[in-house]
C-alpha cells in the first residue's frame, strides 16, 4: 500500500501446491488476530507476488476462504495472470469468491470487498513480513465473510484478496478487466488496506470527495463506530497532505468510475519496514476497526439499491 518506492519483483517460481499452515478452530475475535499471526509469519517470506512464500500465504488464504462460506465462482479461488517488469515475466495470482445474497430482483447488484495479500517479500535479508500491510485488511475480508455467511447479505458479495498491488496495483486491475460477474452490476468497492496500527485509534475512509453521497452514510456510521473514524486523504482540494485516491487497489475501480471507499491508518513507523510484525499490532483497536469496517459493510449491503440510483448504476 501507498508504496514510497517499488522494488524489484522476485522471479522465483511460486509452488502453487505449497501446503498450507493448519487452520484451527478459534472464536472470531481470536480468529482474526490467528488470520494475521498466520499470514505475517517469517515462514510466509514477506508474501512477495511470484514468490514460494506467496504461493503459501494464498493456500491459506484459499483455505480460509472455504472455512468462512466463500464460494468460488468455478472450480477454484484462483484467477491467475501474467506481468512484465523490467522485462522480466511475473505470474500473479487473485483469491476470489463470492457470498450470494437473499434479495432477488430484477437488478442483480454487486458489492466488492478486496484487500491485498501480497507485501515486499525479503529485502537485504531480512524479511518485511507486512502485519499491518496488509495482512490486517485480509483478515478483516476474511471476518467480514464469516459474519455474512452467518447471517447472509441482501445482496451478493464479491471477496477479493488481490496480489501484485505493491508495485501497481496489477491484480486489481486484472479484476476490474475480466471481472467475475458483469462490471455493471458493481455498484461499489469497499477497499482494505492497513487497519491496525493507529496510536490515537483513529481510521479514516477515503472516497467521499468523489462521491459525496455517500458522506452522509459515512457521517452516521462514524457516529457509533467502535474506533474514531475519520473521513478525507481523498482530494489535494481539502488541503490534505496525502491523497489516496491512487495509493492501493481501489484506484481500479476509480478508473471504470464505479464508487468506491477505502478504510485504512495514516502511516506509522513500521510501515513498510521489517518492524511491521504482529508483535507490534495493538489487538484492541485492531479489533475495533475491523467491527467498523463489517458495520459499514453491512450497512453498504442493506441500503445498496439506493446507493446505485445515487450512483447512477
Amino acid at each position: 500500500m501507498r508504496p514510497v518506492a517499488f522494488a524489484l519483483l522476485l522471479t522465483l517460481c511460486a509452488c502453487a501446491s505449497a501446503p498450507p499452515p493448519a487452520v484451527q478452530t478459534a472464536a472470531p475475535a481470536d480468529r482474526l488476530l490467528e488470520d494475521v499471526r498466520i499470514l505475517s509469519a517469517d515462514d510466509m517470506e514477506g508474501r512477495k507476488v511470484d514468490t514460494p512464500g506467496s504461493a503459501k500465504a494464498r493456500a491459506y488464504i484459499e483455505q480460509r476462504f472455504a472455512e468462512a462460506g466463500i464460494e468460488p465462482f468455478g472450480d477454484n479461488y484462483e484467477q491467475p495472470f501474467i506481468f512484465t517488469d523490467k522485462g522480466a515475466s511475473h505470474q500473479g495470482v487473485n483469491v476470489i469468491g463470492r457470498i450470494e445474497g437473499t434479495a432477488r430482483s430484477h437488478a442483480r447488484r454487486v458489492l466488492v470487498v478486496t484487500a491485498h495479500y501480497d507485501h515486499e517479500g525479503v529485502v537485504d535479508g531480512e524479511i518485511y513480513n507486512g502485519a499491518d500491510d496488509n495482512a490486517s485488511g485480509v483478515a478483516a475480508l476474511l471476518a467480514i465473510a464469516g459474519q455474512f455467511a452467518a447471517d447472509p447479505p441482501r445482496h451478493d458479495i464479491v471477496f477479493a484478496a488481490v496480489d501484485a498491488e505493491e508495485g501497481g496495483d496489477r491484480g486489481s486491475r486484472v479484476l476490474v478487466s475480466d471481472p467475475p460477474v458483469p462490471l455493471a452490476s458493481v455498484v461499489l468497492n469497499v477497499n482494505l488496506d492497513m487497519l491496525s496500527k493507529n496510536d490515537r485509534n483513529e481510521l479514516y475512509v477515503a472516497g467521499a470527495s468523489h462521491w459525496p453521497f455517500m458522506k452522509p452514510r459515512l457521517e452516521a456510521l462514524a457516529a457509533g463506530a467502535p474506533v474514531t473514524l475519520k473521513l478525507g486523504h481523498d482530494t489535494a482540494a481539502w488541503g490534505e497532505s496525502q491523497d489516496w485516491t491512487t495509493e492501493s487497489d481501489h484506484i481500479a475501480f476509480h478508473e471504470r468510475g464505479i464508487p468506491w471507499l477505502y478504510f485504512g491508518v495514516e502511516d506509522h513507523p513500521d510501515y513498510h519496514k521489517p518492524t511491521d510484525d504482529f508483535a507490534t499490532i495493538p489487538q484492541d483497536f485492531f479489533r475495533r476497526s475491523v467491527q467498523t469496517v463489517t458495520q459499514a459493510v453491512r450497512a453498504f449491503d442493506d441500503d445498496l439499491d439506493a446507493i446505485a440510483k445515487e450512483a447512477g448504476r
